[in-house]
């Protein structure tokens, strides 16, 4: 008797251990597919390409420099303040050459900084959403690019282009009569990516620009959100979170800032969908690097 219940425990014991099997067998499958599936339809990264993006601490303003296999993109300059900032910065790391800039809206926070980029380096292409803007900082970038035979593109939805092995794509505004409620609203919005990870560039976009993105119908799933208006309660609403599904995000602000940046109520969004939240005012430059899979930041 003892016997037989002893081998009734060992088949027992021989049923589970190999279900368990089975089932890790089954999961390690599923795993891989997925893997595979998240991957497909991105070209194979060359194995000495790098990226990185730089979130300069600007302040209260924005300024970005994307790098890919010794190409650079320069996204927004910061206020005037920070001309001097990028020519020195340019200057000591021998970049003499911008693929290109883009300058997501005519604000002074964001276009202030980029004539001093121009006076140390060309650029390929230069984007903005308008051509011309009654403020100084603007002024100055227009008068900057025509000293270099250039002239402002403004993008389409759609449009596209190579920054090494990078693409970045630009997804908005698609409705510039926004505009007429909210100068912020015209801001570019574009999402690069790298690999299988990606990177979405909002500008001062507001819930209204946010809303017509969504339903636009654009795939905005990224990787990594630069807050938009510098973590103000006037974006990052949850409906546009839905769509990025950010697994970090970085907001762009100054320290004791006049208007309170960042503001609680979108900060508690973005914890709920991120893993981690950067902020420049308390972490000061951000670096973030990608080698086509994942993503790793390091700061100060």
């Amino acid at each position: 008797m003892k016997r037989r219940t002893l081998r009734t425990i060992l088949v027992f014991l021989l049923v589970v251990a190999l279900l368990a099997a089975g089932y890790v067998f089954l999961f390690r499958n599923l795993w891989q597919r997925w893997q595979s599936s998240r991957t497909e339809g991105f070209p194979e990264l060359p194995a000495d390409s790098y990226f990185e993006i730089h979130y300069f601490d600007v302040g209260e303003g924005d300024a970005a420099l994307v790098t890919c296999d010794g190409h650079y993109l320069l996204i927004d300059g910061g206020d005037p303040s920070c001309s001097r900032f990028l020519y020195a910065y340019l200057e000591a790391h021998g970049i003499d050459r911008l693929d290109g800039i883009i300058c997501s809206h005519a604000h002074a926070d964001h276009a202030g900084g980029l004539a001093g980029a121009l006076q140390v380096a060309t650029v390929d292409v230069a984007y903005a959403p308008v051509t011309a803007y009654d403020n100084r900082s603007f002024t100055s970038f227009v008068k900057y690019l025509a000293q270099q035979g250039k002239q402002i593109t403004v993008p389409a939805p759609g449009d596209s282009f190579s920054l090494g092995s990078a693409t970045a794509t630009f997804l908005g505004p698609v409705d510039m009569d926004l505009a007429l409620e909210n100068e912020n609203n015209t801001s570019l919005v574009v999402r690069i990516d790298y690999g299988n990870t990606s990177f979405l560039f909002t500008g001062d976009a507001e819930i209204a620009e946010e809303l017509s993105l969504v339903e636009s119908g654009a795939d905005l799933r990224s990787t990594v959100l630069k807050v938009a208006h510098h973590g103000s309660y006037t974006s990052s609403c949850r409906d546009f979170l839905d769509a990025v599904e950010p697994e970090y995000a970085v907001i762009s602000v100054g320290a004791d800032n006049a208007y309170g940046h960042p503001h609680e109520e979108p900060l508690e969004r973005l914890e709920e969908y991120c893993r981690a939240v950067y902020r420049t005012d308390q972490m000061g430059q951000i670096l973030c690097r990608s080698d086509g899979k994942t993503v790793t930041f390091s700061c100060g």
